[in-house]
């Protein structure tokens, strides 16, 4: 029989009851899941039916068989990786996204999703002080988004070159050197290789992961031919950010494209108080960043954001017959990201500015590194425990003495499964890294995170 609108009324009022239920759960919850994935491949574990079942009970089966195995990311005291939560606006238009399934390409086939995305976008641009004439991408997530904005990078400084990239290839190109600093994210570093760029030459650092200027100039003047800076906004571990208006300056001098990955910490220039820290960032060439991390909308959804849109049409744009041009003079959402079929992954982003405004965005980021700084506080006030970075933002890294002990009191903490905090390594030492990015962490949580920690303290003393 064919499906009519009323088939979908009970189970997407399943799904929604049992999304309820989830996230009702997350103040009380364990962060860890119950289950590893040997039970829940167990629990998948079966043949396929030969014939069809009921979509609601599909739907129940679904969240009964999941729920041991999930994790509890959008808890206040999931701070394991940059992950964020997700704000209701969000949430809801994301759902809607499902609903309406536009594949947002093409302004003339879906002209609401790409209306949406582009107000999204110019919000974003503004609320970070960038360049208005910017062009924004949306895409799976902040290494695509690096991938963008290095792919319209390697395409620009060959063209100066004299090399066309897309007609040609890179073999016989003139060779790109790409430098970035010491603690250059591995994100980065994929998308080098996807672009047939190798691996970056690595320049000095300080102890915050920031590149040092003195050090990036002198590695520029002995360069010959095509290059591109990678700069960070929000170091993985320090959360620390690269100097800018310097770093920029002397790349460009160098005829250099400077692009700045800032998945979490880009989101820090909507507010003054890292205007200093941010200084010189709009003068940069590209720059990306997630909406699913400091911004809280659902996975998936990176932003790539390029000064010169020729550069990002140049390296994305597809001609076809069959693709149906709205105007031929403004670039359609598919030309400036690797994509050609997508979800409308900026409807949730304009939902969450929407909802946000202006205050509530700056207020959301500025939440985000105050419960960085209050954890760091009394993490510090507990013995034995040494923060390690300068908390500039919403990281934070903590050593409980020896490498042996930091692993034994981060086993200890996953174990216990109140928080969830990752072991790491940085500066030559094993840490227990703190990512602070969920809205709806508030006091109680980082108290009942600091109390985790000395109970996770106390378990690894007495082991030991």
């Amino acid at each position: 029989m064919p499906l009519t609108p009323d088939d979908y009324r009970e189970p997407l009022a399943h799904a929604a009851m049992h999304a309820a239920e989830w996230l009702n759960s997350l103040a009380t919850r364990p962060v860890k899941p119950r289950e590893g994935v040997a039970e829940l491949e167990r629990a998948f574990d079966r043949a396929l039916p030969e014939r069809p079942s009921d979509p609601t009970e599909v739907v129940d089966e679904l969240a009964r068989l999941a729920e041991p195995g999930l994790m509890a990311i959008g808890s206040g005291k999931f701070y394991g990786w940059v992950m964020g939560g997700t704000l209701p606006a969000a949430l809801a238009a994301d759902w809607m996204v499902s609903a309406w399934d536009q594949n947002n390409g093409l302004r003339y086939a879906t002209p609401a999703g790409a209306a949406i995305e582009e107000r999204a976008g110019a919000w974003i641009l503004d609320l970070l002080g960038l360049p208005a004439t910017s062009v924004v991408g949306f895409t799976t997530g902040g290494t695509m988004a690096n991938f963008v904005g290095l792919a319209s990078g390697r395409g620009a400084v060959l063209e100066a070159a004299g090399w066309n990239v897309n007609r040609d290839g890179l073999t016989g190109a003139p060779r790109i050197t790409v430098l970035a600093g010491a603690e250059v994210h591995s994100s980065v570093e994929l998308v080098l290789r996807y672009l047939g760029l190798g691996e970056p030459t690595r320049v000095q650092s300080d102890d915050q992961g920031r590149i040092v200027p003195v050090a990036l100039a002198a590695a520029l003047d002995v360069v010959d031919g095509p290059v591109i800076v990678a700069l960070q906004a929000g170091n993985l571990h320090s959360g620390a950010f690269d100097p800018m208006r310097e770093s920029i300056r002397i790349a460009h001098e160098h005829g250099a494209w400077v692009h700045v990955d800032g998945a979490f910490g880009l989101w820090a220039a909507a507010s003054p108080r890292w205007a200093d820290a941010l200084d010189g960032l709009e003068t940069a060439d590209s720059w990306a960043t997630d909406a699913h991390k400091t911004l809280n909308v659902p996975y998936d959804c990176g932003v790539a954001i390029v000064a010169r849109p020729g550069a990002a049409v140049s390296a994305f744009v597809a001609h076809t017959s069959y693709f149906i041009r709205d105007d031929a003079d403004v670039a359609d959402p598919m030309d400036v990201v690797p994509e050609l079929s997508r979800r409308s992954r900026g409807i949730p982003v304009w939902a969450a500015l929407r909802s946000l405004g202006r205050k509530g965005t700056v207020d959301l980021v500025e939440g985000l590194a105050t419960n960085a700084r209050a954890l760091a506080d009394g993490l510090s006030a507990l013995p034995g425990v040494e923060v390690l970075n300068d908390v500039v933002f919403t990281q934070v890294c903590l050593s409980f003495g020896s490498d042996e002990h930091t692993r034994a009191v981060t086993q200890a903490l996953i174990a216990d499964g109140t928080v969830w905090m990752s072991g790491s390594r940085w500066a030559g030492r094993d840490v227990l890294r703190i990512s602070v990015s969920n809205w709806s962490t508030d006091a109680a949580d980082v108290a009942e995170s600091i109390a985790a920690v000395k109970r996770a303290i106390e378990t690894s003393t007495t082991k030991g």
